[in-house]
């Protein structure tokens, strides 16, 4: 039966890399081989652009599974039924298929106090934080057998309410709490899930999510590291990826920090520029 692996939000960032590992890793460790990678995404040309480069890659050391790319729009419950037909197509014409690794990595965030904010953007984040996850999530799962594993993108901004980032860690918080939840339900069926939770990464997340204002994330930490110790704790069905000391520090830390303590600290002292 074939093995597919698929990555949501594969056209830039941590998507691009969990991509690139993914190809390798399927040539490393014969359990968490695949025969196909599924990559997802919005924008076409930078999807494409992933594609080929996973593909020159292969063609420099080992055959690796094939790539295909999908730009479709994922956002909301048009974008999850997207995907399920997706599912569905794939079984009618090419027949049973199991999906072994799901990486919801899809989302962004939007920057500043949430009243001076783009109140359309922020139901768009949620759409695609929460419903687009949750959504892909469910219908990926009567595909994924014993030794399947899932790979949720939180954020350790899930771990405290933020102010000047209200939503996005709002959405995060939602993305930690069904991992964990999930984890405990599939442990039966042998199915692992791991929550990313990374603090700064160098992506273009800051670009976006400031509307330009903020082109580069401040110390942002290695993106292709911050993947691979992911890849590497979710292979030992680890529940939780926190890369640097740092965050881990900052994630058990939050325990001992009142709800909105943490809210009004940043509110007041973690300015974030938007346009």
């Amino acid at each position: 039966m074939k093995r597919i692996a698929i990555i949501t939000g594969a056209s830039s960032g941590l998507g691009v890399c969990f991509a690139r590992q993914m190809a390798k890793e399927s040539t490393q460790f014969k359990e968490f081989s695949c025969d196909e990678i599924w990559l997802l995404a919005r924008r076409e040309e930078k999807l494409l652009q992933t594609k080929a480069t996973i593909e020159k890659e292969a063609l420099e050391s080992v055959a690796c599974p094939k790539i295909s790319a999908y730009s479709i729009d994922i956002s909301g419950k048009e974008g999850v039924g997207r995907v399920k037909e997706l599912f569905t197509k794939e079984e009618q014409e090419h027949g049973p298929f199991t999906i072994c690794t799901l990486v919801n990595n899809a989302g962004f965030g939007t920057y500043g106090e949430f009243a001076h904010t783009d109140t359309e953007r922020e139901m768009d984040m949620i759409e695609l934080n929460c419903t687009a996850l949750t959504g892909i999530t469910g219908y990926a799962l009567p595909y994924m057998e014993k030794g399947a594993r899932i790979i949720n993108t939180a954020s350790l901004a899930s771990f405290l309410p933020l102010g000047n980032f209200a939503v996005y860690a709002a959405s995060k918080a939602y993305v930690l709490s069904f991992s964990v939840a999930l984890k405990a339900e599939l442990k039966d069926r042998g199915i692992s899930v791991t929550a990313l939770c990374p603090g700064p990464v160098s992506t273009e997340f800051a670009n976006v999510a400031s509307k330009g204002a903020r082109k580069e994330v401040k110390h942002g930490l290695s993106p292709e590291k911050t993947v691979a110790h992911c890849l590497k704790v979710s292979r030992k069905g680890k529940l939780y990826s926190m890369m640097a000391f740092k965050w881990r520090f900052k994630a058990a830390a939050s325990r001992f920090v009142g709800r909105y303590a943490g809210a009004w600290f940043t509110y007041r002292f973690c300015k974030r520029p938007s346009n």
